[in-house]
C-alpha cells in the first residue's frame, strides 16, 4: 500500500443495536424461538457461555419460514446517522467495515432497503455470522475466527479488525452491547452506548458517549479538523 492509499483511519461498525434500532436476532427469537432460547441468554451474559454456542443453540430452537423472518426483518429500522456517517467516512478516506455477531442474512435483508448505503459500503467487509434456510429450520456458521478466538464469540471482532487494517491506521470501533466489549481494546477511540456503554464505565475504558449515529458523525468530523491541525503544525514546526 503506497502511502496516497494509506487511510486516514478504518472504522469498523457494529450491526445490531448500532446500525439498527433494534437487535434483528432478538426480535427472531421473541417472535419464533422456543421459550428456552432465554435460557441460553441468560448464560451468555452470565459468562458461562460463548455467544457462539449460545447463537447456535438459540436458532436451533427458531421455526419459521423465508418468509416470516423477511416480514419481521423488513420492519426493522436503520439509524438514520448511517447514511452521513459512511458519507463523511468517504470524503476523508476512512474505510467502513461492518463487524457482527449477527447473521449476514439479516444484514443483507436489512441494507437492501436503503439504496445509498449499498453505494457507501461498496468495497467494505460484511464480517458475520452464516444463517440460511432449511425450510423452517435455520443452519449457522461461523467463519471469524472460531479455531483461534478464546472467548468462544460468533465473530472474533479483534481479530477481524487486525485482519482488516493491515497499516494499523488509527481503528475506530463504534458499538452497543456485551457482545463488542473485546473489540474495544483493539480500537483508538470507542464509541459506546447501552450495554458497552456501561461495560466501558465499569472498567474505566475511555469512550464516547452517542446516541445515534449523527452523533458518531458530529465528533468524527470534530476528531479529523484536531488530527488535521495537529498534523500542519508539526509540518509548520519541522520546516521553519
Amino acid at each position: 500500500m503506497t502511502e496516497l492509499q494509506t487511510p486516514n483511519a478504518i472504522l469498523f461498525l457494529d450491526f445490531d443495536g448500532t446500525i439498527t434500532r433494534r437487535d434483528a436476532v432478538d426480535v427472531i427469537l421473541e417472535a419464533y424461538a422456543d421459550p428456552e432460547w432465554l435460557r441460553f441468554e441468560s448464560e451468555w451474559r452470565e459468562g458461562r457461555l460463548g455467544s457462539r454456542d449460545c447463537l447456535r443453540a438459540q436458532m436451533g430452537l427458531v421455526r419459521a419460514s423465508r418468509g416470516q423472518l423477511d416480514t419481521l426483518l423488513d420492519e426493522i429500522e436503520i439509524d438514520e446517522g448511517l447514511i452521513p456517517l459512511l458519507e463523511m467516512c468517504a470524503a476523508h478516506n476512512i474505510p467502513a467495515h461492518i463487524i457482527s455477531d449477527g447473521f449476514d442474512y439479516c444484514i443483507r435483508r436489512i441494507l437492501s432497503r436503503a439504496k445509498r448505503v449499498g453505494i457507501l459500503l461498496r468495497g467494505s467487509r460484511v464480517c458475520a455470522s452464516r444463517l440460511e434456510a432449511r425450510g423452517q429450520l435455520w443452519r449457522t456458521e461461523f467463519p471469524f475466527f472460531q479455531q483461534t478466538c478464546g472467548h468462544g464469540c460468533a465473530t472474533c471482532k479483534p481479530a477481524v479488525m487486525r485482519l482488516l487494517n493491515p497499516t494499523n491506521a488509527p481503528a475506530l470501533f463504534v458499538g452497543d452491547g456485551l457482545s463488542d466489549r473485546y473489540a474495544v481494546a483493539s480500537a483508538d477511540l470507542v464509541f459506546a452506548k447501552n450495554g458497552l456503554a456501561t461495560y466501558c464505565n465499569e472498567n474505566e475504558i475511555e469512550h464516547t458517549l452517542f446516541r445515534d449515529l449523527n452523533d458518531v458523525a458530529a465528533h468524527l468530523d470534530r476528531w479529523l479538523i484536531s488530527r488535521t491541525f495537529l498534523k500542519d503544525e508539526v509540518e509548520q514546526r519541522a520546516s521553519a
